[in-house]
């Protein structure tokens, strides 16, 4: 496909550079199968939005998937109307999506879902924004609002990544220029994967000539999507791809809840369709429901899988993709040690989960739009602060709706403050801080309904909410990730893939989700003697040219 010499910034690599917006659109198919393999069953586990991907896909090129699912359909894209609330939800898991997330936005214009721009802090979409940092409250539409010092930090911040050569980075991912995106972000690898992301910011040369407040008002409120602090312990290489890529910029919602996304791929029936009939769906065929949650996964006998599901019934499979994340591989499902090697089980065992907490309540009204008599600025903001609810976002539904206020979305530490109480107690506790933010607003007053939380650490199909990779972490991503490529593994280890934002290198984006979900369509489809048109290369047939860089064990 042929794209103008600069285009818009999506997450094209940096670590595998390979353009999977084009490849799902190319009106030649993802891969064609041989006959005798029309038909043939492939276990998903989890339906997440990876595993709806790839279910999706694969019964589009003429194999049946089935779908196992231990708690609910949708995975991370969680969105839980509230009861009596016209449509009105709480996004419990992925909420904001980047426009650089092509391949994600590929399946939601196939359903034809809206989106509207996400109230980020400093954003058209938020109205206003009020920080408050320290005791001190300031009240911003725009950057230059606020007070130099945050203006500095902004400042610091974007003149630290050019000292990595952000610029030329950023210029070879829009012109999609994938040899010389590879030659600059390979010769970053080795240089910070040991070092994490304060260790960058600290010693940069930007951060370094101005004071410590600077990196404190940096960590804990930030720009973008809010403070950075969370992610400090984090390598920096983790950082970079997420600024590199866009991810943390011009996000949008999806109207009416991304669950909706893995929920329409269920349903939707596609218009090209290889061996099965038309008006063929997901949920066709699986008569209309998934399968259980899997308990068990083995090599049997005769050389193939055997699934076993929380009710003791057990299918066998010529190939198996896992889709939940890594640690639930040792705690909840039994999988013979056998089927991956001990470099990988370290990986997926390895892998380092962030916690993360919200608290939903709807509101009668968006009643924040009221003027504030005295002052003429909005009645609430939203609202990012060093108090325990850190980040508190603002969702209007329409003046004849509801509205639902996130009191708090937190991470960490922070998370972990609200992990024991109930969702009462939540409510009551972020309100204690917001009062303190805006003394003279009567926010318990416009509560309806009861409120919605989430911690995602306590729930035991998550453990977590994202994976978050420490320093010396890349060679588990790279294991990981590159794992759909499997001719070079031993019998005993192939026929069983991965998928998910955590095997991906960019966790806790939805995107990342999808494109390992397509690695792994590329690495089924050819196991079982598939193969793409030469027009439409699939990510597995330029694998040699775009792999991830190695590192020296």
């Amino acid at each position: 496909m042929n794209r103008p010499s600069t285009g818009p910034v999506t997450a094209f690599g940096p670590d595998f550079p390979f353009a999977y917006d084009d490849w799902i659109a190319h009106p030649a198919g993802l891969a064609q199968l041989p006959t005798q393999a029309h038909g043939q069953e492939v276990a998903i586990i989890g339906a997440g939005m990876a595993g709806m991907t790839a279910a999706h896909e694969l019964m589009k090129i003429g194999l049946r998937p089935v779908i196992y699912e231990a708690s609910r359909m949708g995975g991370r894209l969680r969105s839980q109307p509230f009861e009596g609330g016209q449509g009105v939800v709480a996004e419990l898991g992925g909420m904001r999506f980047p426009a650089s997330s092509t391949a994600f936005f590929h399946y939601v214009r196939l359903l034809g879902l809206q989106t509207q721009p996400f109230p980020n802090p400093l954003t058209e979409a938020a109205g206003s924004t009020v920080i408050d940092l320290e005791g001190q409250t300031h009240y911003a539409r725009r950057l230059e609002d606020l007070p130099p010092l945050f203006r500095e930090v902004a400042q610091a911040w974007d003149e630290a990544l050019q000292e990595l050569g952000f610029g030329e980075l950023q210029q070879a991912l829009r012109e999609r220029d994938a040899p010389r995106l590879k030659a600059l972000w390979d010769a970053l690898v080795p240089l910070w994967d040991d070092r994490t992301f304060y260790d960058f910011v600290a010693q940069s040369r930007a951060f370094s000539r101005l004071s410590f407040r600077h990196r404190e008002v940096f960590g804990q409120v930030g720009f973008g999507t809010g403070g950075w602090d969370s992610d400090f312990p984090n390598t920096l290489l983790e950082i970079l791809r997420v600024v590199l890529t866009g991810c943390d910029e011009n996000q949008h919602l999806i109207v009416g809840g991304a669950q909706q996304v893995p929920l329409g791929l269920w349903q939707h029936v596609p218009s090209h369709l290889t061996h099965w009939p038309a008006g063929t769906s997901l949920a066709r065929l699986h008569g209309g429901a998934t399968r259980p949650g899997v308990k068990a996964i083995a090599r049997a006998d005769h050389g193939r899988l055997a699934v076993t599901d929380a009710w003791g019934h057990t299918r066998h499979y010529a190939a198996v993709l896992a889709t939940c994340q890594s640690w639930l591989l040792t705690t909840q499902i039994a999988v013979e040690e056998s089927l991956f090697s001990q470099p990988l089980w370290m990986a997926l065992d390895r892998t380092r989960y962030m916690q993360s907490s919200k608290t939903f309540v709807m509101v009668d009204r968006p009643f924040w739009k009221d003027p504030d008599p005295a002052t003429g600025r909005d009645t609430l903001s939203m609202t990012l602060t060093d108090r325990l609810t850190r980040g508190t976002y603002l969702f209007d539904n329409g003046p004849d709706k509801p509205a639902v206020i996130c009191l708090s979305y937190a991470w960490m530490s922070d998370a972990l403050k609200m992990l024991p109480h109930p969702p009462d107690r939540r409510v009551q506790l972020a309100l204690d801080a917001l009062r303190k933010i805006y003394p003279n607003v009567d926010i318990a007053s416009h509560i309806v309904g009861d409120p919605i939380t989430v911690s995602w650490e306590a729930d035991p199909h998550f453990l977590g909410a994202f994976k978050g990779a420490l320093p010396g972490h890349y060679r588990y991503n790279h294991r990981m990730y590159t794992h759909f490529m499997q001719d070079d593994l031993p019998a005993a280890e192939r026929g069983v893939f991965l998928a998910g934002d955590d095997v991906s290198f960019t966790p806790a984006w939805v995107e990342g989700a999808v494109q390992t979900a397509l690695n792994a369509v590329w690495g089924i489809a050819h196991q079982f003697g598939g193969r793409c048109d030469p027009v439409n290369p699939g990510p597995g047939d330029r694998f040699e040219e775009l792999a991830p860089v190695g590192l020296p064990d």
